[in-house]
């Protein structure tokens, strides 16, 4: 049955992953990627979340499996990430390809310390 539970998340993953890349592009008048920058940054900071109530003992391992391989596997995408990278650069746009890169490590290590963090404060641990 643990494959159902990552099925579950994934479902549930790939649409926001979509809606939210649809909802926050239009905002943004750039070429610059920003609905992949927030859809990998939340991934991160909901996996930090896990984690961190994982180790405060505040969720078990099908939640994981359900949130963490099922939910932010299919709502992060480091392929696109790479693609769109990718595609800057050859555009000439490589400042931008640079601070995509430079960018997306840093919010994303961020949002995943915040989130085991604030997980961990919230569980007592």
């Amino acid at each position: 049955m643990n494959w159902l539970l990552v099925v579950i998340g994934a479902a549930v993953g790939a649409p926001l992953r979509y809606l939210t890349d649809r909802a926050v592009r239009p905002r943004h008048d750039s070429v610059f990627p920003w609905g992949t920058f927030v859809v990998n940054a939340l991934g991160c900071l909901v996996l930090g979340a896990l984690t961190g109530a994982t180790l405060a003992g505040a969720a078990s391992s099908r939640v994981g499996l359900l949130v963490g391989t099922g939910l932010c596997g299919a709502l992060t995408t480091y392929s696109t990430f790479s693609y769109e990278t990718l595609r800057l650069a050859e555009r000439g746009w490589k400042f931008l390809a640079v601070a995509n890169v430079a960018a997306s490590v840093l919010v994303g290590l961020g949002a995943v310390h915040l989130g085991s963090q604030v997980a961990r404060a919230l569980a007592g641990g």
